[in-house]
């Protein structure tokens, strides 16, 4: 079995990218998710809201490939602006535990220039190990 291409079935499809990749052993490679709905689509400029919808995001992809959020082990977030981050980190804290739950996997922040789309304020990529594969 090669390495299958992962999609959720309603989103538009994107343009030179997959959004998720699994491997034969189970480990899932999400690409970047943006604050933008499936049809690719911003609809807020909250930086919390954003934070939101990139996460329900990732957890669509997880989901589309058949795992859960507790599959999720890393999640590295870009970020555009430090002060956003930190003056939002109870409304982001309250947006992820509503999303991941109790669940804590490992977890960078990096400030970063810009992202490729303007509207975007965060980018968050994950790397998953389905239960699945694992034999549990």
């Amino acid at each position: 079995m090669d390495n299958k291409i992962i999609e959720p079935d309603d989103w538009d499809q994107p343009r030179g990218y997959s959004n998720g990749v699994l491997t034969r052993d189970g480990l899932l490679f999400v690409a970047g998710q943006i604050g933008w709905n499936k049809s690719q689509q911003f609809e807020t400029q909250d930086f919390a809201s954003q934070v939101r919808q990139a996460l329900e995001n990732v957890i669509a992809v997880v989901e589309a490939s058949g795992g859960i959020a507790s599959d999720v082990v890393r999640l590295t977030w870009y970020i555009t602006d430090k002060h956003s981050y930190l003056s939002n980190l109870r409304q982001v804290g309250r947006v992820y535990r509503e999303i991941f739950g109790k669940h804590f996997p490992a977890m960078s922040v990096v400030v970063v220039q810009a992202l490729i789309e303007d509207e975007a304020l965060v980018e968050i990529e994950a790397t998953a190990k389905l239960q699945s594969h694992c034999g549990r």
